[in-house]
């Protein structure tokens, strides 16, 4: 019996390192530029809201917080690492930013945050639309 508890430990160990990891999106949030990122309240169908802050910007004026609004995947198949989109109402310039992505758990149990996004700039005529999306 003796020489049991240490494989059973080892098969514990084992299993556990396969359990599902989850990834809680609620919180503050700081990119590697410095921009920052709050959701504030997530409700049961995975509608988010919060605010951000960002770093950089194009327009010279003052940056200011901004409202976000957001959804992750809920539902039978979501795995815990939940994909993502949430939309950023610039208050400080005439342009909206979308974000998708998904929350990630790393090898050391740190939740993060991998995001692609588009930001659309408002343009006084239909010709410079070309240039109005990065």
């Amino acid at each position: 019996m003796v020489q049991a508890a240490p494989f059973i430990l080892v098969l514990f160990l084992a299993l556990g390192a396969h359990s599902a990891k989850k990834c809680n999106m609620r919180g503050q949030w700081v990119n590697d530029l410095g921009s920052r990122m709050t959701i504030t309240n997530i409700n049961s169908e995975g509608g988010f809201t919060g605010n951000y802050l960002t770093a950089v910007s194009a327009t010279s004026n003052d940056i200011k917080v901004s409202p976000l609004h957001g959804s992750q995947h809920k539902g039978p198949n979501q795995k815990g690492q939940p994909t993502f989109g949430f939309t950023v109402n610039w208050s400080f310039s005439d342009s909206i930013t979308v974000f998708t992505g998904q929350c990630f758990v790393d090898d050391n149990g740190k939740e993060v945050l991998k995001t692609m996004w588009l930001l659309r700039s408002h343009e006084d005529d239909i010709k410079n639309d070309w240039k109005a999306t990065r």
